[in-house]
């Protein structure tokens, strides 16, 4: 009986290995959103955004963000591929600040010494619970930090909700509540758009204009000095709408700061940018309600074996990451990111795409 029973464990063992793995919570699982040509596939693995297919000037579809080929590739991502990061996105000096009379240590992972994105264990590195999702409509993702995650402080409940609105618009609504003690949250979103399709190349000869008269400059290690700097007349200078790469040799390495957004008209949300592809016809128009936008030029990609097998090289696609400025909690002169117990945060963005 003994020597049966072991023959059937052998006989099945692959196929429990097959089915622990595809069900592995750690990697998460993939959801549509989807109305019309539109749609927009995600995985409750860091709330993330993983393909979003929109036809061009002609009706051809094409697949507009970067992304790995499968889910397990995104838990060893380091360039963030469409993800939701926080608990505060971009950078902290020194992987540090003090709030309330306390100091507090944050794991380091950026420069050996600042924290970025959230740290070692960011909100794009944990499987989100799926709230709700009705598939030409909506889904939310909400997950509960807890108190010294990365050594912030206070738990914190958190939520994204990806819509798809009207036509071929598509709204993010992150929103996070303190629980019990006051802490810093800035949650982005870091999809990496080509509007010409993922496997066209670089974004350089596309055209930007950015709604923001300043920058919050940086040091040599990306980290705001505190200083608010105008953009006219330099490189950063998008205020009319030019090619991204019609300057970007006069920088180092391409961009990478962070916009200070012009004041709108409207009521709740602000123009950051605009976006187009003159060859697919594809524009991106991007609304906010936060105050700042990180421009990112994709200049660390260096050779990233992506989706179909192609393989992402430098400046292959751009990042507009809506957000409060970086290391604000270094800066009182920044707008304050603190949210206190009780209090709510809440970070909209609006992606409203056309082709002509």
């Amino acid at each position: 009986m003994a020597k049966i029973s072991l023959f059937w464990c052998f006989l099945f063992l692959p196929l429990i290995l097959n089915f622990s793995e595809a069900n592995d919570e750690k990697f998460g699982d993939i959801y549509e959103l989807k109305k019309g040509d539109f749609s927009v596939k995600l995985t409750n693995y860091g709330a993330t955004v993983l393909s979003v297919l929109l036809p061009d000037k002609n009706g051809k579809l094409d697949d507009v963000v970067l992304g790995f080929e499968s889910l397990k590739d995104y838990t060893n991502d380091s360039v963030y591929f469409g993800a939701t990061v926080g608990r505060v996105a971009n950078r902290i000096g020194g992987a540090e600040f003090s709030l309330n009379g306390n100091r507090y240590k944050l794991v380091a992972n950026d420069h050996g010494n600042n924290t970025l994105h959230g740290g070692l264990k960011g909100f794009s590195d944990v499987v989100w619970t799926v709230k709700s999702h009705i598939a030409d409509s909506h889904i939310t993702f909400t997950y509960d930090s807890l108190d010294g995650e990365q050594g912030f402080p206070g738990d914190l409940s958190v939520s994204v909700t990806y819509m798809l609105v009207e036509t071929n618009k598509l709204a993010i609504k992150m929103e996070a509540k303190a629980l019990t003690k006051a802490t810093p949250v800035n949650l982005a979103h870091h999809t990496y758009w080509n509007l010409r399709g993922h496997t066209s190349g670089d974004i350089l000869s596309n055209k930007i204009h950015i709604f923001g008269s300043n920058i919050t400059p940086v040091n040599d290690q990306l980290i705001p000095t505190g200083d608010i700097a105008p953009v006219k007349g330099t490189p950063y200078d998008f205020l009319e709408p030019r090619e991204i790469g019609s300057r970007i040799n006069e920088l180092p390495d391409g961009y990478d700061i962070n916009y200070v957004l012009d004041p709108s008209s409207r009521e709740h949300l602000r123009k950051a940018a605009v976006l187009h592809d003159s060859v697919s016809g594809r524009k991106l128009e991007l609304w906010t309600n936060q105050p700042g936008m990180q421009f990112y030029t994709s200049n660390m990609l260096d050779n990233v074996k992506g989706k179909d097998g192609f393989v992402y090289k430098k400046h292959a696609a751009v990042c507009l990451e809506t957000q409060g400025f970086p290391d604000s909690v270094n800066h009182p002169n920044f707008p304050s990111q603190i949210v206190n117990p009780g209090e709510s945060y809440l970070h909209v963005m609006v992606y409203r795409f056309t082709a002509n």
